[in-house]
């Protein structure tokens, strides 16, 4: 089908903080030059912001450095943190606080600030139109488009108003062909163009393999008693632990008596009957978060996959016709517990070189191979390397004494020792059998502290276009019943955050694998712990998702 077309310099995938980064400093070269550049930005959250979840604690050494006036300009960083405290939790009641001279010196958040990411995402997206970037919201980049000769020449948007037997709507409207000379894939996590490309350019070749963790977050107003604006609270333990499971809780006072909460669970844990949405509903009622969320009330609700296999799991970034920056890579810092501003400064990396390679003449389809080399020699490379080994002793280990390891590593021989660990086995591949696990009963929710999944994805604003095709593909539509179930009781039900997945059973006993796609936050959970990666995460209609405030 002939589609309609446009042309730009530079077409960049995802208004998160890489791709808008990016976008910023080409701009901002450009005018530096007194050169033409044109750049879009497509984002398939129905605005800027509306998919971007984050803890966060940021870290502003590289917004420093693309807006060194970013306080005069209005940039949203109104909490800085003030007490940094570490717990391990032993039990549902118990917990050690860890001295500070015993943490590791990446957890030092002294000059960093609590934020919501998706408001700093929606300040940097004015900061971009200002310097006259196109920022399309509302539309996926569906496909991704390659030259007679391989190479990338940019994206297919997606086609709005098919109906979910794939027939045209009365609102058909075709997706768009958006030709560049170089297209910047900047997804997040396990992005789904950015998967495609790994495979075909070969990009993990020789890496180690990536890992992720999932991350639930809560946003809550607590009494004003209670409120401590800048505290940052990390722990470890409990009760992921008690499940042979590793990950840590989060809890950070921002402004307006708001304290956002959240438990990062490493998707390479064993027992299928874990439930990672279960472990945080349960973790709320430690006593060092419940003196908190006593008497407040919840508000918003997220969930999002991020990057734990550190820079040895970095892909080759650069290939004809485009590069792959931010999360889509997996340039997240796991011993900061941080990657938006590693994000920001993969993406002015980027930058550089496409503009390096515009004032020679950049050709459609050239592969900017210098990419790599302006990465290696970057403080962002020095960074991730100091810390590469705190991801996989956590995997090997577990919390307690991967932080121990992390301690010597990072504290004593400041990143210095002559190895690195690599996990090589892939988080898909560590379940164990259900008969070999033991089954876990989690306790009823309260409705005060803790809560269901469909009430909690009431509170993401999520919404898709209900007679639309399922964007969770499922390779083998029978695999679920006929292989998960049995061997693995199904672990889908339980993996994914939001009530996707259910097995239904009908009154004559026959059971069916349901997806509720509707309710699918964009987490990308499935797409990673599905044991026969039988599911693949695609993009739906344009601007479907979850709509998120202050996340």
């Amino acid at each position: 089908m002939e589609r309609e077309s446009m042309e730009f310099d530079v077409v960049i995938v995802g208004a998160g903080p890489a791709g808008l980064s990016a976008a910023i400093k080409l701009m901002q070269d450009a005018q530096s030059n007194e050169q033409e550049v044109s750049v879009c930005v497509v984002e398939k959250g129905s605005e800027v912001g509306a998919h971007i979840l984050s803890g966060a604690v940021f870290e502003p050494t590289y917004l420093n450095e693309l807006f060194p006036d970013w306080k005069t300009l209005g940039a949203p960083l109104e909490t800085p943190v003030t007490r940094d405290d570490i717990y391990v939790l032993n039990s549902e009641t118990s917990h050690l606080k860890v001295p500070h001279m015993f943490v590791p010196t990446t957890m030092n958040n002294d000059g960093n600030y609590i934020i919501s990411l998706g408001n700093l995402c929606r300040w940097l997206a004015e900061q971009a139109e200002g310097l006259g970037v196109e920022i399309f919201p509302g539309f996926t980049a569906a496909e991704v488009l390659y030259d007679d000769n391989g190479a990338v020449k940019g994206i297919i948007t997606g086609d709005m108003g098919v109906a979910e037997d794939g027939s045209e709507k009365d609102s058909y409207m075709p997706g768009m062909e958006l030709h560049a000379k170089t297209t910047i894939f900047a997804e997040g996590a396990r992005g789904h163009l950015g998967k495609q490309l790994i495979a075909r350019f070969g990009l993990d070749k020789g890496k180690d393999t990536q890992h992720y963790g999932i991350g639930i977050k809560e946003l809550w107003e607590v009494e004003s008693d209670k409120h401590e604006p800048g505290l940052v609270v990390h722990t470890a333990g409990w009760p992921l632990k008690e499940h042979g499971a590793s990950g840590g809780a989060f809890m950070y006072h921002l402004e307006n008596n708001q304290v956002v909460l959240g438990l990062i669970t490493d998707l390479g844990y064993h027992n299928p009957y874990l439930s990672p949405f279960d472990e945080f509903q349960r973790m709320k009622h430690h006593p060092i978060f419940k003196k908190y969320l006593e008497g407040g009330k919840r508000v918003s609700y997220g969930a999002r996959a991020l990057n734990k296999g550190g820079p040895q799991a970095l892909p080759k970034m650069h290939f004809p016709g485009g590069l792959l920056i931010g999360c889509d890579a997996g340039t997240m810092n796991g011993a900061k517990i941080k990657g938006s501003h590693t994000a920001m400064k993969s993406g002015m990396l980027a930058a550089e070189s496409i503009m390096a390679a515009l004032k020679k003449g950049l050709e459609y389809g050239q592969d900017l191979s210098d990419f790599a080399e302006r990465f290696a020699n970057s403080d962002l490379k020095k960074e991730l390397h100091f810390q590469r080994n705190f991801s996989p002793a956590q995997h090997k280990w577990g919390n307690v004494f991967g932080s121990a390891y992390a301690f010597i590593d990072m504290n004593i021989f400041r990143g210095t020792l002559p190895w690195t660990l690599t996990d090589p086995t892939p988080d898909y591949a560590t379940l164990k059998p259900a008969a070999e696990s033991q089954k876990i009963e989690y306790p009823k929710y309260d409705g005060k502290l803790t809560f269901d999944k469909l009430s909690s994805v009431f509170l993401s604003n999520t919404n898709h276009e209900e007679d639309q095709p399922v964007h969770l593909k499922l390779t083998d539509p029978e695999l679920p019943i006929r292989d998960n179930l049995p061997k693995y009781a199904e672990p889908a039900q339980r993996f994914c955050p939001a009530g996707v997945y259910e097995v239904v059973e009908s009154d004559d006993g026959e059971k069916r694998f349901q997806i509720n796609s509707q309710n699918c936050v964009h987490c990308k959970t499935c797409d990673i712990k599905d044991p026969a990666q039988n599911i693949t995460w695609v993009t739906p209609e344009g601007g479907g998702g979850p709509n998120y405030p202050n996340m």
